[in-house]
């Protein structure tokens, strides 16, 4: 039994119910248009269930940060959502005005309504309690006319932000499917999962992931770590591997001296448990060539791991029962440098182990490769994840914890 409650706590029927979902897509930079609708569609077992139960929906999301230039209007989520769902969803262009309250006081059994974009609201980023967030001006305006508030974005449920956990004080609160089956899967890899356990890093980055790896091995979640792009490179670095030039200033660009002691320390500390590349795939002159540690350093871009590498990190996979993925293995949208993806994420999608995808460009590539289906769970967490792998307590599920606890007495 589950330390939070989920929708089977609750009779919907004819009931309003504020419903908190993640819909921050990828956006066209030029036209502004969604690219990729996996995140609704992800939802839409949570939405479905409501209009089945005949609940009045109510919609909260975000998209982008104010100030950045996929901060826009929702009415685009709701035209997709609409497509999606085969039934009329209604686009308010407001969040707690007169607009929103006036239209969710006329919502009848059975329809839906998109509110704007959340985060048009300045509190609502602000780090604050759920206590000290249910007494802003969102929260106050719209908790009066909910019944239950369920929150299904569990993408964003390690943020302190207002309309993620400021109405669980106020308001009878619940998981949504997607994150009742998010917290299910990955709780279970976390308590108990099967032998030995391989996660691979890889992707742009690589400042975050090495608290990560220190973590995950220290607290036994993995038996080992495979590291690729950008993340490899910087551990090889900091074993005092000279790249080359370019290499260097693109990891100088987020890691300063006291990063590279850290990382320092953790393979120290698991030199046995993490495993790096020994070779990569550089363009010459557009075409691909590959080249070993002892070739190093060179002038060009390190932009995917090498065949030897690909060999051998297969062969670190082949007797594992769980797999967890976060990030590519080179710049898989190149198709020069796609390979080392490619053949890891295949050799694993066939694997007799229990795999878990994460993180946008983790899903990204494997959607491209036409793999998603091989694999045992894609959960649409990046940060929310990681600190989830790592053993941290996620804010939102916390708030939704307390709101059980509370057992509130206004849903009837």
């Amino acid at each position: 039994m589950e330390d939070y409650n989920t929708l089977d706590d609750f009779d919907v029927k004819n009931k309003t119910v504020l419903l908190r979902v993640d819909f921050n897509m990828p956006l066209d930079k030029v036209t502004l248009e969604i690219l990729d609708t996996n995140r609704i569609k992800l939802v839409l077992p949570t939405i479905n269930e409501l209009l089945d139960k005949n609940a009045k929906i109510v919609i909260l999301a975000h998209q982008g940060r104010k100030g950045s230039w996929d901060f826009i209007s929702l009415d685009k989520h709701a035209k997709s959502l609409q497509e999606l769902l085969g039934k009329k969803v209604t686009f308010v262009d407001d969040i707690y005005g007169e607009k929103a309250k006036n239209s969710i006081k006329k919502l009848q059994p059975g329809e839906i309504i998109l509110l704007d974009n959340v985060r048009k609201f300045p509190a609502e980023t602000e780090k604050k309690s759920a206590e000290k967030h249910s007494k802003s001006e969102l929260v106050q305006n719209l908790y009066p006319l909910a019944d239950l508030y369920v929150n299904d974005a569990f993408a964003a449920a390690h943020r302190e932000q207002c309309s993620l956990i400021g109405f669980t004080p106020v308001l009878p609160s619940c998981a949504g499917r997607l994150m009742q089956q998010e917290l299910t899967t990955l709780g279970e890899i976390i308590s108990n999962p099967k032998r030995p356990s391989i996660f691979l890093f890889g992707g742009a980055k690589f400042s975050d992931v090495v608290v990560t790896i220190d973590r995950v091995l220290s607290n036994n979640t993995a038996d080992g770590v495979v590291l690729t792009g950008l993340p490899a490179n910087a551990f090889l670095k900091a074993k005092g591997l000279n790249l080359g030039k370019k290499n260097d200033k693109t990891l100088s660009e987020e890691g300063n001296q006291e990063l590279f002691n850290s990382i320092k320390e953790v393979i120290l500390k698991f030199k046995d448990k993490i495993f790096l590349p020994t070779d990569f795939a550089y363009s010459d002159n557009n075409i691909r060539k590959e080249v070993g540690l002892n070739g190093l350093p060179i002038e060009q871009d390190l932009f995917d791991i090498g065949e030897l590498t690909i060999s051998e990190f297969k062969e670190k996979f082949s007797c594992a029962k769980t797999i967890f993925l976060s990030g590519p293995c080179g710049v898989f949208e190149n198709p020069l440098f796609r390979k080392g993806t490619k053949e890891i994420f295949s050799y694993i999608a066939d694997l007799d182990a229990f795999s878990i995808v994460g993180g946008g460009h983790t899903v990204a590539a494997v959607e491209q490769m036409k793999l998603k289906d091989k694999f045992s769970h894609i959960s649409t967490g990046g940060g929310s994840l990681e600190k989830f792998m790592m053993g941290e307590k996620l804010v939102v599920v916390e708030a939704l914890k307390d709101a059980k606890n509370k057992a509130m007495v206004k849903f009837s």
